[in-house]
């Protein structure tokens, strides 16, 4: 097995930061409660819920797109999709992490014959209607990717080329493949009228936990990214989830760190920090899922709790000058995780110029990889120094193995942590009101009564400066 990424708590413990942190038999003392929430877990899978645990194992997925991709790969310029939150975040992580930092400037024959990847996962204007001006849709193929089908962001880009393609292309069939319900929905009336290509969203993975489905894996197709890898990396974390035991599996014990940081001592806040350009759209990725998963107004008792920690991204050595004052002298209400990477691709040295100048000559004969590093540990020692507790998890190498692996984490640590806070990960219903004005403002039928709801509302928050 490839070298797997690795988790390191030792800054979240008191031994390490001093009152903030937690002794490590705090953690221990929930060996109880974990063994029965893993129990649960493994009991609703063997039912068939908790569909997203099989996806590293579901073969056909990837045999799909990559067969779908080789046919088609040489056909088209750009490859373009049409998403929003689950159906975008995961395709741009994928991209960002496991293709070059700048694929779409680099010319056809660098990127080997592959299509330019775009992922469109905004209605804004200027950037829909700017990117009508620089794209030709008759050397594109768009995937547009909604569960639903009635996704009001996603359809609305969806008719936009739809009409663009009809107008200019011979045959606007060929520029569009679908992702979508098996069996209903709009787009898959659509579908089955028109006969586009498809491909399907599986029953019971939403759209935050898609991402190892045709949702994500079709556009890494096309980038050729490989998928074998990528699952590879996934069936690993949950093997280590079902097998290893209480004091050495790293996904119960970071949602056990996460939810008592959160619970007992007031850390309301997570954020993740990637010192690697490759992983900042996982922290992305992950700010959805641990927002959308766990940020919920009522336990499943019925009991109304608003719980839920907030997760914050921030990028390396980027935020090092916007962020880590508040993060090490500002209120002391968060929870850190550091993702380092152990080997880049490149090595880029700094020359040795201007020698006699002190404070530029100790860069000279280094490397942006050491300057890299030691920012790094700069910033954890900062964080250490001002008793803020942070975990690491440490990629020998940004591959389709080590990323595979992330991502499962991560949904295994959501999964879980949801059973801690006695809350459904899987349902959003705090969405549903946001998306219901928008249908009712856009006067779809069906919405009268919010439509009046809102204007009552509105008409009462008129006031306003200059």
């Amino acid at each position: 097995m490839k070298e797997s990424i690795k988790y390191y708590y030792t800054n979240l413990l008191s031994d390490a930061i001093g009152n903030n942190g937690v002794p490590l038999k705090e953690i221990y003392s929930y060996e109880k409660i974990a063994a029965q929430y893993k129990k649960e877990i493994k009991s609703e899978h063997a039912t068939g819920n908790l569909k997203f645990i099989d996806l590293p194992f579901e073969k056909k997925y990837s045999k799909d797109c990559y067969e779908y991709a080789k046919k088609r790969i040489n056909r088209y310029d750009n490859f373009v999709v049409l998403g929003i939150g689950g159906s975008a975040l995961g395709n741009i992580a994928l991209l960002t992490a496991l293709q070059h930092p700048y694929y779409n400037l680099l010319s056809k024959k660098e990127r080997k014959g592959l299509p330019r990847i775009f992922i469109l996962d905004n209605i804004d204007p200027d950037q829909i209607g700017s990117f009508l001006d620089v794209i030709d849709v008759k050397k594109t193929l768009f995937n547009v990717i909604s569960k639903s089908g009635e996704t009001a962001e996603t359809m609305s880009q969806f008719l936009i080329f739809y009409d663009q393609l009809k107008k200019q292309t011979h045959n606007y069939k060929n520029h569009l493949v679908i992702t979508t319900d098996a069996n209903k929905g709009f787009l898959r009336k659509i579908i089955e009228k028109e006969k586009i290509d498809s491909f399907i969203v599986p029953d019971g993975i939403g759209g935050r936990f898609s991402v190892l489905t045709p949702v994500g894996l079709l556009s890494s197709a096309f980038a050729n990214i490989n998928l074998n890898e990528l699952l590879r990396g996934a069936k690993s974390i949950v093997d280590i989830f079902f097998k290893n035991t209480f004091k050495t599996n790293p996904i119960i014990l970071n949602s056990l760190f996460h939810y008592h940081y959160f619970k007992n001592l007031g850390k309301d806040i997570s954020v993740m920090m990637s010192y690697s350009y490759r992983l900042k759209d996982l922290t992305d990725w992950y700010r959805q899922l641990w927002a959308e998963s766990l940020g919920k107004r009522y336990a499943l008792s019925g009991k109304e709790i608003f719980t839920g920690q907030t997760p914050i991204k921030a990028l390396g050595v980027t935020d090092q000058h916007s962020q880590v004052q508040l993060y090490t002298e500002g209120p002391n209400n968060k929870i850190f995780t550091i993702l380092q990477v152990q080997k880049w691709d490149k090595t880029v040295k700094i020359p040795k110029v201007f020698k006699d100048i002190e404070g530029l000559s100790y860069l000279g004969g280094s490397t942006l990889n050491n300057l890299m590093m030691y920012e790094r540990i700069g910033t954890e020692y900062a964080f250490a120094l001002a008793s803020r507790p942070t975990c690491k998890i440490i990629f020998p190498k940004v591959n389709e193995f080590t990323v595979g692996q992330f991502i499962m984490f991560y949904e295994l640590q959501t999964l879980f942590t949801g059973k801690l806070l006695n809350i459904n990960p899987f349902d959003q219903p705090g969405v549903e009101a946001g998306k219901k004005a928008t249908y009712a403002l856009m006067r779809r039928k069906g919405y009268e009564n919010v439509l009046d709801d809102i204007k009552s509302i509105l008409t009462k928050t008129r006031d306003y400066v200059i």
